[in-house]
């Protein structure tokens, strides 16, 4: 499951990590971010925002999440903040994956390859439910 802050991030996961333990496996900041082409700069207010951090609380569950920032701000709804995220062994099942999931619905971001070394892309179904597919190039099965 993928969560979706505007700004408490950090705070919901100390309280999450309260609740079940352990520690976070990962957890990075938007200034820790690289720049990207075309992309304007991070605004001061929001480097401090959570880009991305995970805290396992199973054996078989992460629970991950990440403060909104930027353009994606106007789209943040309470309550329709989060995104089913599968990873997949393959290059090709992510793609075969992502590209069935989006039909009729709407792609947010195609899936390419990102600067953390993930293939990935976002997507709404045609029932409004929010994916994240990835697949981690460094773990092709």
């Amino acid at each position: 499951m993928y969560l979706t802050f505007n700004g408490n991030c950090r705070e919901a996961f100390d309280f999450y990590r309260s609740v079940f333990g352990g520690e976070f496996s990962q957890a990075s900041t938007f200034e820790e971010m690289p720049p990207q082409e075309g992309m304007p700069p991070i605004k001061e207010e929001e480097k401090e925002r959570i880009m991305h951090i995970s805290l396992p609380i199973s054996k078989e569950t992460v629970l991950m999440g990440s403060d909104t920032g930027g353009e994606w701000t106007k789209d943040f709804k309470q309550g329709n903040n989060f995104s089913i995220s599968v990873q997949t062994g393959t290059m090709a099942e992510a793609e075969r994956i992502f590209r069935q999931l989006s039909m009729d619905g709407r792609v947010s971001m195609p899936m390419e390859k990102t600067f953390w070394g993930s293939y990935f892309g976002m997507l709404t179904d045609q029932f409004g439910i929010n994916w994240m597919v990835s697949f981690d190039e460094n773990t092709e099965t």
